[in-house]
């Protein structure tokens, strides 16, 4: 079966919004690779530190992104057509995840029991970043 692993772009805090989310999902970053440690690419001095791409671990997917150098422009902050959607494994998990994440965010639906059947909650984060948290007994079999 496919992996879908989500890329975020962001405007220069990609390393912020990523320990933000290592400090909810826990683990340990796969990859950090800033724009100094590709010899040729271009980029402005002051972005030198600035995140190429980064890798987090979650579960059996992987949470990436990169900051968008300057010269291509800003990256679309707030943006309302994508959200990150994660299939917890427990309520807990949903709890704990929807909590962490929405912390300093905005929720746009707070985390309960859905229509559908399943405990559910929608936020944007404090970055920007839309999420959604789903916990579905009937999938987990709880």
């Amino acid at each position: 079966m496919a992996t879908l692993n989500p890329h975020v772009n962001f405007n220069g805090n990609a390393e912020e919004a990523f320990t933000f989310y290592r400090s909810v999902f826990g683990g340990d970053f796969a990859m950090v690779m800033r724009f100094k440690d590709l010899p040729g690419f271009p980029f402005a001095p002051h972005e030198a530190d600035k995140i190429m791409h980064i890798a987090l671990p979650v579960g059996n997917s992987v949470l990436m992104a990169n900051d968008v150098p300057e010269a291509m422009g800003r990256t679309n902050e707030n943006e309302n057509r994508s959200k990150i959607a994660i299939g917890a494994a427990s309520k807990e998990e949903a709890d704990r995840l929807f909590h962490g994440l929405s912390e300093g965010g905005q929720v746009e639906m707070p985390i309960s029991d859905s229509p559908w059947g399943s405990y559910f909650g929608m936020f944007r984060d404090k970055y920007g970043i839309e999420w959604m948290v789903d916990f579905d007994a009937r999938r987990s079999g709880e």
